[in-house]
């Protein structure tokens, strides 16, 4: 009984991202999730009573899961990308998605701004992770800084760089984080 309540979270979960992104900020209805997710209104509701409740469950899922894929890419690496160069991949190939994946927290926010509670104890503890795993706090500070500004423009529909500028970006924050794959294509240029 207990598989399948949680499948049905998760699928109800992965549902509502998928309307929060289609219909826009504001615009999540718990109908359109239960239909979505292929659920009764009733299955919704026993999962999470109430459009808060569901909300809240989507910030903590996004977040479990940026947590999941950072440490991921950090096993993946197997110690040759520093945790600050696999925190700027991770986070600029999720700007890089056509339609951000975060975009549905804005809702979330509007919604109930205690959200921002989850988020902001998430912040804190990954940048205060890489702070102790980074032997440059500068750099750290830049890439960390930069790469949030890049999270904020796509959050907020505000990119102001094209392909090529955000590629230069990540590429530069890359080398500052000491990265071996951009330390080796800039020793084949030279």
């Amino acid at each position: 009984m207990r598989a399948q309540r949680t499948n049905s979270r998760e699928k109800i979960l992965a549902a509502a991202a998928h309307v929060a992104r289609e219909s826009g900020p504001g615009s999540l209805s718990l109908d359109a999730v239960a239909n979505r997710a292929g659920v009764s209104k009733g299955g919704l509701l026993y999962n999470f009573p109430t459009k808060a409740k569901l909300m809240q469950g989507l910030v903590e899922e996004y977040l479990r899961e940026f947590e999941e894929a950072l440490e991921t890419a950090r096993k993946n690496d197997a110690g040759d990308e520093s945790p600050l160069a696999a925190y700027i991949r991770l986070s600029a190939d999720d700007c890089e998605e056509s339609q951000p994946s975060a975009s549905w927290i804005f809702s979330a926010i509007a919604e109930d701004p205690d959200f921002m509670t989850p988020i902001k104890t998430f912040k804190r503890q990954l940048f205060e992770r890489l702070k102790g795993e980074t032997p440059d706090l500068k750099s750290m500070l830049v890439c960390y800084l930069a790469i949030e500004g890049l999270r904020s423009m796509n959050l907020f529909d505000s990119d102001v760089l094209s392909k090529d500028e955000r590629q230069l970006l990540v590429s530069s924050l890359l080398e500052i984080a000491g990265s071996p794959d951009v330390e080796q294509a800039s020793k084949k240029r030279s």
